[in-house]
């Protein structure tokens, strides 16, 4: 039966979206490491526990994206309260492994991250990429062609790095944490706006002066509209959507009405060929 078991536990990987490369499981209990399928090639972003005995059960996810997923090879309504039990104590046992594992490849990639940041140069505003963007470099560096973002925590700590090439091609640092992170431009005075990408934080503070915080992708707007409203739980905040039109779902504009009603911010929606609408 572990065979099927196993089979079972890949499928369900992948119809989360996080399916092994290779695939090669190991039913030990023991949390592993694995490439997904969509990353590039020599990351282990992805993460999975698998237990195929009695009653098989397993845990995956991406700390790259920061998804979880539980998995049993029994319908959770078909067992007995003991069964049900039984299960919680192995999933919060899987849970600890996993926050472990996650702690010790976010300090690795902070150290990685200010490695490079102390190796990269201050960028200039000639980078073919800012040129493109029309837009100048706000706290950002450069090294061997590529634009270094910093990817900073409430306190200011550097958590990770944003690699924007000449071509424009936006890569992340393998295993740095990025939720509830970003990349502020500006010191905030009488407003502050979020926004998904650099270049559009950093054309927002060149049109308006108003400081910016950088949240890199949808998901990660409402993280970081939190901890803005933390540290300035008075100061009027906009959050600047990405309106995605062409996206089944529009999930750029989702996300940042989500984050805008989280912490009662305005919304400044884009509308193309025009002003954006507020």
């Amino acid at each position: 039966m572990s065979a099927l078991h196993s089979a079972a536990f890949l499928q369900a990987m992948a119809e989360a979206g996080l399916a092994m490369h290779k695939p090669a499981l190991l039913g030990d209990g023991a949390l592993h490491r694995y490439r997904v399928v969509t990353d590039k090639a020599g990351s282990t972003n992805g993460w999975y526990v698998l237990h195929l005995d009695e009653k098989p059960f397993g845990a995956f996810g991406s700390w790259k994206t920061g998804q979880s997923e539980n998995w049993t090879a029994t319908d959770y309504q078909a067992m007995s309260e003991a069964e049900r039990k039984a299960l919680a104590v192995r999933m919060a046992a899987a849970k600890l492994a996993r926050d472990a594992e996650q702690a010790s490849v976010h300090a690795a990639a902070a150290v990685r991250a200010l490695g490079l940041w102390n190796r990269a140069k201050p960028a200039t505003n000639d980078h073919p990429y800012l040129i493109r963007k029309q837009v100048h470099a706000f706290g950002i560096r450069e090294l061997r062609g590529q634009l270094l973002i910093p990817v900073r925590n409430a306190a200011g700590e550097l958590n990770s790095l944003q690699f924007i090439g000449a071509d424009g091609k936006k890569t992340f640092l393998t295993g740095g944490r990025k939720i509830a992170s970003y990349h502020a431009i500006g010191k905030p005075k009488n407003a502050l706006c979020i926004a998904e990408g650099y270049a559009t934080g950093a054309t927002i503070y060149q049109a308006t002066q108003h400081a910016v915080a950088v949240a890199f992708d949808a998901g990660n707007l409402e993280h970081v509209a939190r901890v803005m409203r933390g540290k300035f739980p008075r100061l009027p905040m906009v959050i600047v959507a990405d309106n995605d039109t062409e996206t089944p779902g529009n999930p750029g504009l989702t996300a940042a009405t989500k984050a805008a009603q989280a912490v009662g911010a305005a919304l400044a929606v884009p509308h193309f060929g025009g002003a954006a609408h507020v």
